[in-house]
């Protein structure tokens, strides 16, 4: 059983105004409701808004980084359960394992490609919808 990509809502936290443009045109091609962030203090404005069934986050940001920003996330009983991915430049052992530690639920590394993208969403969108 595939995802309705039609009905998802993804938010994307970027400082990469190139990578939030080309992830929401191939998103929105999909179906998705995308709702981009430029950094982690946007994000957390908006997430309460927009609710959205699985977050995209950089780890590389200004004021606030992806890990603080998955762990600021995470730590809100309303949104703990919401799937969020790592986006980095680096495809670092290190950085992975940090990114686990702050409760994210998988790492992409950049640049990302549209199967990896759409395959994030399905695999923990699908366990996000099942329970």
């Amino acid at each position: 059983m595939g995802v309705n990509f039609s009905s998802l809502k993804v938010m994307i936290i970027d400082d990469s105004k190139t990578i939030r443009r080309t992830t929401e045109t191939l998103l929105a091609k999909e179906g998705c409701t995308v709702v981009t962030a430029v950094d982690g203090f946007d994000a957390l404005a908006k997430i309460a808004d927009t609710k959205p069934d699985i977050i995209f986050v950089d780890i590389m940001m200004p004021r606030l980084d992806g890990y603080q920003t998955c762990a600021l996330i995470k730590n809100n009983s309303e949104f703990k359960s919401t799937p969020v991915i790592m986006l980095s430049s680096k495809d670092g052992l290190f950085d992975k394992a940090k990114g686990r530690i702050v409760g994210s639920d998988q790492y992409l590394t950049k640049p990302f490609s549209k199967g990896e993208l759409l395959e994030a969403i399905q695999t923990h969108v699908q366990i996000a919808q099942a329970q």
